[in-house]
């Protein structure tokens, strides 16, 4: 095997969602987003920590996430923040799916599906306080909510919003919070008191107390990663993912000779090149190239010219002592030094989720806890 590997600590995720709960308040629901593989964690095994964190739903962005979850036993409420086409109705019904649904086809459709298999299905409403990227306007909200209340075998469990600058934007964003407000008035004026309202992402959490409503939904935070510079410091997160290799050749190369693809790297000097079995196939950006540092006994050493599909090399001329099989870390941490998802979102000019998503399915994770007896591979 490749000695390419995803170390995910999940007693992490415990500490950060525990962290949340204690700033939220312990009468009100938490939502952990689990979409996209867990931002590249590891859907099952989040899952699995998330519940026994006790979180009281978990977030998804499509049918086929949610079944698998339900496939691994997890029993735990699911809502669908994407809406899905009405063909879907009938799987996200029988297994108790809850849906997000902006549109007459698709609430009819999992109407049918329930009165056909005597099921109630849960539903919640997108509402565009300012996103703009689907949901129902402010205006034809309420209308809406009357019309699926009315649909039979469906229940109105859940009203929400999403922030698009809660990071940055406080006058938008206290704005956003106002308007939901308003048409949450409207709503409950036509079809009574919603169960579940929610809208605070992991920046309002830790930055618009008013944005909490009766649950919060946290993604990005309970992985240990920061909505925003600082947020860290403000809620104590503890990165939950280590990406790491080993060295698997190491040679000597004269001054002059060029490193790569495209030969962007030329020694200045007879320098000693290691190589890695990890490439941007694996999620290690190209973009990287030439402007990222790896953790080698302790120490920062520059990444060699292009960075290739499985693998990329390193300058460790002035790491003294390196040898094959040496580890590399690539985000982490290895002595008293740390790569962040956040220093390679900079490098890359994008954001941490894109680092951690990126890591590809050949990689395998790693999960480790005190709460089990050895390392669980998924």
């Amino acid at each position: 095997m490749r000695p390419t590997e995803v170390i995910v600590d999940l007693d992490a995720i415990h500490h950060n969602l525990a962290g949340l709960r204690k700033r939220v308040g312990q009468g009100r629901r938490i939502l952990a987003a689990v979409k996209a593989n867990a931002y590249g964690h590891g859907l099952v095994a989040v899952a699995h920590t998330c519940v026994s964190a006790g979180v009281d739903m978990l977030g998804v962005a499509t049918v086929e996430e949610a079944l698998e979850l339900r496939q691994q036993d997890i029993k735990c409420p699911i809502l669908m923040f994407a809406p899905e086409s009405s063909d879907s109705a009938e799987e996200i019904v029988q297994h108790r799916i809850t849906a997000t649904v902006c549109e007459e086809e698709v609430a009819s459709a999992l109407s049918q599906a329930a009165l056909k298999f005597g099921l109630t299905a849960k539903v919640h409403l997108n509402v565009d306080s300012g996103m703009g990227r689907g949901g129902l306007g402010l205006e034809e909200a309420s209308e809406f909510a009357e019309k699926v209340a009315g649909l039979g075998g469906l229940k109105l469990e859940g009203v929400w919003t999403h922030f698009p600058v809660a990071d940055q934007d406080e006058q938008f964003t206290t704005d956003q919070i106002g308007l939901f407000i308003r048409c949450l008035g409207k709503i409950e004026h036509r079809v009574g008191k919603i169960p579940i309202i929610h809208a605070a992402n992991s920046a309002a959490v830790l930055k618009y107390p008013s944005s909490y409503f009766g649950m919060v939904r946290v993604g990005i935070a309970i992985y240990g990663l920061e909505p925003f510079e600082g947020a860290s410091k403000m809620a104590r997160l503890a990165p939950a993912l280590t990406l790491k290799s080993r060295i698997v050749q190491l040679k000597q190369v004269p001054s002059g000779s060029g490193v790569s693809y495209g030969r962007r790297f030329i020694a200045q000097r007879p320098s000693w090149i290691a190589t890695v079995p990890i490439g941007y196939a694996d999620g290690y950006s190209r973009l990287l190239s030439g402007k990222a540092e790896v953790l080698v006994h302790g120490q920062r050493v520059p990444v060699a010219g292009t960075i290739c599909m499985d693998q990329l090399m390193l300058d460790v001329t002035d790491a003294p002592g390196v040898r094959k099989g040496d580890e590399v870390v690539l985000i982490g941490q290895q002595g008293s030094i740390r790569i962040t998802a956040e220093e390679l979102a900079k490098k890359m000019n994008t954001i941490n989720y894109e680092v951690v998503c990126r890591i590809g399915p050949r990689v395998p994770r790693v999960y480790i806890s005190s709460r089990s007896e050895k390392e669980t591979y998924l």
